[in-house]
Parts: C-alpha cells; sequence; structure tokens
C-alpha cells in the first residue's frame, strides 16, 4: 500500500514537472531576451548578431539586446553567458572561435560541446587568399610557384594568434607542403598595409573583413576557402580546385543557449532562427556582410562543432603552434 502511494506521488510530480516545463514552453518568451557577443562592438559578429536580434524580436514579440563582452578566446563572453539560467532568455552568439579555442588554450575554462546546447547555424563567412591588385600574382597556382622559388621573399599574413585566418594560413602552408612563414598582425588594416606594401604576399582573411577593400578594387581574390566557388566571386576557384586537395576552411557564426534549457524552448528558438534567417529582407542583409546564409537543426550543428573542434586541433598540431595561456 505503501508503495503504491508513493508510486502515485512520483507520478504526480512528475506529471506536474512536465506541464510545467510544457507550459513555460509554450508561453515562452514572457519576457526580453539578450544575446551574448564574445566580442566587441562593430566587428562581423556583433553586426550579424543584431541583424538577427532584430529578427527574432519581430519573430517572438519580445525584445532581444544584443550584449558586447570582448576577450581572448571568447572566454569572458562565454564566462558572462554561463553565469545566465538555461531558460531560454540567454542566447550565445558561437563562432568558429569556439571550435578553435579548446585547442589553442593550455586550459579553457569552459566547455564548448558539454556546456552549450547549439541551436542553429546562422551562415557561414569564406576564408579568402587575397593580393594586391598591383600584385603580379594572379592564381594560387602562381602564390604556390613563387613561395618554392623564393621562400625567403614570400609571407603569409593574417590577423592574431589563434584565430581562423590564421589557422587558415597554417593549414595552406603545410597542406602545400610550403615553409614560408605565417605572419600574424594586430589587425585586418596591418595586414592590408603590409599587403599593399608587399611585405606580404598573399592574406588570409574572410570575406566581410575586406569586401570593401575588394570592391573598390584594391584587393584581389585568387582563392576561395570553401568547399564551393563564392557567388559573390563566380570566377575565382576554391583553393581545393587550385591544386590543394580538400582543402576547406571557413568561419562561421551561430546561436546556442545554456545547456539544460528546456527541449521545447530550444526546439521553438531553433524554428524562430530558421525563420529570421530564411525571410528575404534578413536573408539579403546578411549577404550583403559577406556571409553565405545557412541554418540547422541543433543535431546537425552539436555534430558539426565536434568535426570542427576534432579539424582545427588537427591543424593546430600539425603547426605546432603554442598554445595561449
Amino acid at each position: 500500500m505503501k508503495r503504491s502511494m508513493l508510486a502515485r506521488l512520483c507520478a504526480g510530480l512528475a506529471f506536474g514537472m512536465i506541464a510545467t516545463t510544457g507550459a513555460n514552453a509554450q508561453d515562452y518568451p514572457t519576457k526580453p531576451l539578450r544575446i551574448v557577443v564574445p566580442f566587441g562592438p562593430g566587428g562581423v559578429a556583433d553586426v550579424t548578431a543584431r541583424v538577427v536580434a532584430q529578427g527574432l524580436a519581430e519573430k517572438l514579440g519580445k525584445a532581444v539586446v544584443v550584449e558586447n563582452y570582448a576577450g581572448a578566446g571568447g572566454i569572458s563572453g562565454a564566462q558572462n553567458m554561463l553565469r545566465s539560467d538555461a531558460d531560454g532568455y540567454s542566447l550565445f552568439l558561437v563562432s568558429n572561435q569556439s571550435a578553435v579555442s579548446p585547442s589553442m588554450f593550455r586550459s579553457l575554462p569552459y566547455d564548448p560541446v558539454k556546456q552549450f546546447q547549439m541551436v542553429s547555424l546562422i551562415g557561414s563567412f569564406d576564408i579568402v587568399a587575397a593580393v594586391d591588385a598591383k600584385s603580379p600574382i594572379k592564381t594560387i597556382a602562381d602564390a604556390m610557384a613563387s613561395a618554392r622559388k623564393n621562400p625567403d621573399g614570400f609571407n603569409i599574413g593574417t590577423i592574431g594568434v589563434g584565430s581562423t585566418q590564421q589557422l587558415s594560413a597554417e593549414l595552406f602552408r603545410t597542406t602545400s607542403g610550403l615553409t614560408v612563414p605565417v605572419v600574424p598582425f594586430k589587425s585586418s588594416g596591418e595586414v592590408l598595409s603590409a599587403v599593399r606594401g608587399n611585405n606580404v604576399q598573399v592574406m588570409f582573411e574572410t570575406v566581410p573583413a575586406i569586401i570593401g577593400n575588394i570592391k573598390s578594387g584594391d584587393l584581389r581574390v585568387i582563392g576561395i576557402g570553401s568547399a564551393k566557388r563564392n557567388p559573390m566571386f563566380p570566377d575565382v576557384p576554391t583553393i581545393a580546385e587550385s591544386g590543394v586537395p580538400n582543402y576547406v576552411a571557413t568561419s562561421w557564426n551561430g546561436i546556442a543557449v545554456k545547456t539544460g534549457t528546456p527541449p521545447a524552448i530550444v526546439a521553438k528558438l531553433n524554428k524562430a532562427v530558421r525563420d529570421v534567417v530564411a525571410d528575404p529582407a534578413t536573408n539579403k542583409k546578411l549577404t550583403e556582410l559577406g556571409l553565405t546564409p545557412q541554418t540547422t537543426t541543433p543535431e546537425e550543428f552539436s555534430k558539426y562543432l565536434v568535426t570542427e573542434i576534432d579539424k582545427w586541433r588537427k591543424v593546430i598540431d600539425t603547426a605546432k603552434i603554442e598554445k595561449l595561456m
């Protein structure tokens, strides 16, 4: 009799918890949301987050505020995010940095796989190889030939140590068997100056960071890092097409929440993000930033993150890049 009563009590409690969770998910959201961006304001990730935030606010009927927490490896932003409740009201702008940092830092104070629940990709940014418009280098084949002929006079430029751009350049260098140095600079502006001054012969950068220089004619794109050609540069072959088989390097952004967020809320957010990115007006804004819009299921995004972590770990180990902190 006591066991029967206990069983009914447990069943009642479980039903109550399910009903409450369902009600919370059904009513969600009942207050404003925020998107934590682990980078400073004004950058591509920040602008992307603000475009998506505007769309989500319209879709969900609640304000969505973007909060910036800049710091090496996205650590400050991740830690801020993880101090929030797992209730779907704090979203995280997860990026390729989340795939790089686990292998780039000696001791990362968070686990992007275990502590974050992926919601959906927003899209990817092509990494491109570019040269000064006046450079005699016209193709990736030209660049490799020049680097082999005069390795002491050939430099590849990127932004900071541990960035996707630097690792993409290292992947190119090691995959193509080149012995030239990859030189990291503090900013894209410094890399551009080095390219214009012929101190750097080829630079690796995301499309959004240099789209203005490409459109103005100051830079010429000679190779695309993604598996497919970029519609913005239909006549430019991929680096893989150009003699570096299987080379693929892109950067990406997506939305995540804290692990433990109710599945029904994750599903609701996933649908909202996918609807926002598919909206013609938002899609156009993202495309104009140089992003290739792309959404996923939470499961697809989680698997993609694990694959990316493994990929960049191998690049870091092969290039023998010194870990940070």
